[in-house]
């Protein structure tokens, strides 16, 4: 038996409204045979990064030919363009907003596409709930297997930028920024392993991690070899560097969110990170 189709939805709509149940109504009438994945929609209000990150630490999980709908649009109503990407092996249907940039970074080859076919729209198309007008219907279309040249004429100017970077500002001195934090108040900062390959070394250097004027100087595996209220480095699932503590909140502790600026200090004695 053919696998079902699968779709996945991020959106800004948390649950306490109609929104998401009735963009899934739209999908269910074009294609019942459908399987739709939530993968979440308490991304922040208008929060373009926050959902194209989300997007980019899921994506890939997910079978070929799955189709990611992200609905974030503060721009809704306006000259704002619906798009239909296509990597190697997954579709994307999203606002011209920014809001696909990570997976243009990350995937090769990605074709873009202005979605102007309306005769796979619901009418009429509401000004400001164009998840149920335009993009739930071209997404259960795509799950029909329509292919995807029928929707539009491809483009190269969409919207993009670039995920931030970290800066080397001297030999023994790297400054990046916290991208995220999450709902255990853990602090997702843009610093990778291969930033700082000298931490992940046999003998380690010491080190201070500088956020909001406090240091921390411990680097572990795990979350559970955290002393309660330690504030401690560890390499996430996204495979970023966060800040933590053992069952607590580590942004309550050092009153940091988004864009809070992380200095790396490198250099001294061991540290005597986490084994």
């Amino acid at each position: 038996m053919p696998r079902k189709p699968i779709i996945t939805l991020i959106t800004d709509f948390d649950s306490g409204d109609h929104f998401v149940g009735t963009m899934k109504g739209v999908i269910f009438n074009i294609n019942p045979d459908v399987e739709i994945v939530d993968i979440t929609h308490k991304v922040a209000s208008y929060d373009i990064f926050d959902a194209a990150f989300s997007l980019a630490q899921c994506y890939r999980f997910f079978p070929s030919d799955t189709i990611h709908m992200v609905i974030v649009d503060p721009g809704v109503g306006t000259s704002r363009r619906p798009l239909l990407a296509r990597s190697m092996n997954y579709k994307f249907v999203a606002p011209d907003n920014g809001v696909l940039s990570l997976i243009y970074e990350k995937e090769e080859n990605v074709e873009v596409r202005h979605i102007t076919s309306d005769h796979y729209f619901l009418n009429p198309v509401s000004a400001t709930f164009q998840g149920r007008d335009i993009f739930a219907p071209v997404v259960g279309w795509l799950s029909k297997l329509v292919e995807v040249d029928k929707f539009g004429e491809t483009i190269t100017d969409y919207t993009k930028f670039s995920s931030p970077k970290p800066k080397q500002i001297a030999e023994n001195l790297i400054k990046g920024i916290v991208l995220k934090v999450d709902k255990f108040g853990n602090i997702i900062t843009n610093l990778r392993p291969e930033d700082l390959p000298q931490l992940f070394a046999e003998n380690p250097p010491a080190f201070q991690i500088i956020i909001n004027q406090q240091e921390i100087t411990r680097l572990n595996l795990a979350y559970s070899m955290g002393k309660p209220s330690e504030l401690f480095a560890i390499v996430g699932s996204s495979g970023f560097i966060e800040i933590c503590t053992n069952r607590g909140s580590a942004a309550r502790i050092l009153s940091v969110n988004r864009g809070a600026e992380v200095g790396v200090k490198l250099g001294g004695q061991n540290s005597g990170a986490g084994s």
